[in-house]
């Protein structure tokens, strides 16, 4: 039977007590922000290539540098916070997503793009790790995994909504892709505005006394298994190029504009409804079992990709590929979460955060590099990329980090 929080008020009275104010607030805000965003970034790699004349490997090396200004932010993210509350942090990061994106929807040229889009992930690196570590505050180990995948299903609903609105607005301005690129700048400044609603004691905190037991550790020192368990999973992302090198494969190989956005519009409505599942198994079952089975469904769509131009396998694809996402950000989280102290939840979500991020940066910068090697439209770097999640699934649906620490 599910805990209930205790109250007179029957609302509250008949919530889980992992189901939060602080998580329906939090999940608003990031609705709003995703919705934003992925009614821009399926347009992105289209807009760079096709109106403003960038080549495969200027896409990624964008994607790469946007990733690496997120993941290097993510990284400082436990010494900003000496400094700045939780919650600024989360503001601030919510308002450089939308200055980022003004940016994008003026440019006109890549390098104003690429400016735009550090901006953008800038904003994201700040406000990620606090973002989720208010999330898991006061909620036990054993129920994180479902507080993880409940925000991203609805994260990744706002996800569905932006693809879905970028499709009827190309309709409305006749494919105009700059005029949907300004329309995404109204729901990231909502989104900024509804900030307001997150609750934070991180600020209270700073003026009690800290009263730490001698069996806890030091909030920056991480126990070893925990570091490792972190470093494989951040190892794993230089195979995990951009997905805005998928949308230029799909691109490359015949689909229409309107056939790529509705495409990724399917990949989000996947990876939103695999997302709170994905979170209960993780909680239920060994995490390294779950997180295998995510990469598994990374193998098949990347060999997939690579090997097909059928739209309707490449359709089955893409839905399978939502799969992998849910499992990579859902499990991946709450198990670090559910493993670390209370009093690192920041440190370990920013180290996470970060390092896989520094992948995805690298993962960019090759696979743009190798996008024409061989048969081209990204082939061999996808062949590579499904080879190397085959042997993550192995290795990592062994491993025996799954104890709490």
């Amino acid at each position: 039977m599910a805990r209930v929080r205790s109250g007179s008020a029957k609302s509250d009275s008949r919530r889980p007590v992992w189901l939060t104010r602080n998580l329906f607030a939090i999940s608003w805000v990031s609705l709003l922000q995703d919705a934003a965003s992925e009614m821009l970034y399926p347009l992105m790699p289209i807009f760079l290539n096709s109106v403003l004349g960038a080549p495969a490997a200027i896409v990624g090396a964008i994607e790469g540098a946007a990733e690496g200004a997120m993941s290097l932010t993510k990284l400082a993210s436990n010494w900003i916070n000496r400094w700045m509350p939780r919650k600024a942090m989360v503001a601030f990061g919510y308002g450089g997503a939308a200055i980022g994106k003004i940016i994008i929807a003026m440019a006109a040229a890549w390098p104003v793009v690429m400016i735009g889009r550090v901006v953008d992930r800038l904003g994201k690196g700040l406000r990620s790790a606090a973002r989720d570590a208010i999330l898991v505050h006061g909620v036990d180990a054993g129920d994180r995994g479902k507080v993880i995948g409940f925000h991203r299903t609805s994260d990744t609903l706002g996800a569905v909504i932006g693809p879905a609105l970028a499709l009827a607005l190309l309709s409305i301005f006749d494919g105009n892709l700059r005029s949907v690129l300004w329309v995404a700048v109204i729901p990231a400044l909502l989104s900024t505005a509804a900030v307001f609603f997150i609750k934070d004691q991180d600020h209270a905190n700073r003026k009690r006394p800290k009263v730490v037991s001698k069996a806890a550790k030091p909030a920056t020192q991480l126990a070893p298994k925990l570091q490792l368990l972190i470093w494989m999973l951040a190892i794993f992302s230089l195979a995990n190029f951009p997905d805005a090198l998928i949308l230029l494969h799909l691109s490359q190989e015949g689909f229409a504009v309107t056939e790529v956005v509705g495409l990724y519009l399917l990949f989000n409505i996947a990876y939103a409804t695999m997302s709170f599942p994905f979170g209960l198994l993780a909680d239920r079952m060994k995490p390294q079992h779950v997180y295998a089975i995510g990469l598994l469904c990374f193998s098949i769509a990347y060999a997939g990709f690579a090997i097909t131009t059928d739209k309707t396998f490449a359709a089955l694809l893409v839905i399978v590929y939502g799969g992998f996402a849910a499992a990579n950000d859902v499990v991946g989280k709450s198990w670090v979460s559910r493993i670390a102290q209370d009093n690192q939840q920041l440190l370990v979500q920013s180290r996470l955060q970060g390092l896989s991020g520094l992948g995805l940066l690298f993962a960019g910068i090759w696979a743009g590099l190798a996008w024409n090697v061989g048969a081209g439209f990204g082939t061999i770097p996808l062949l590579i990329s499904a080879a190397f999640g085959l042997v993550a699934a192995a290795v990592i649906a062994r491993t025996k980090l799954g104890q709490v620490v």
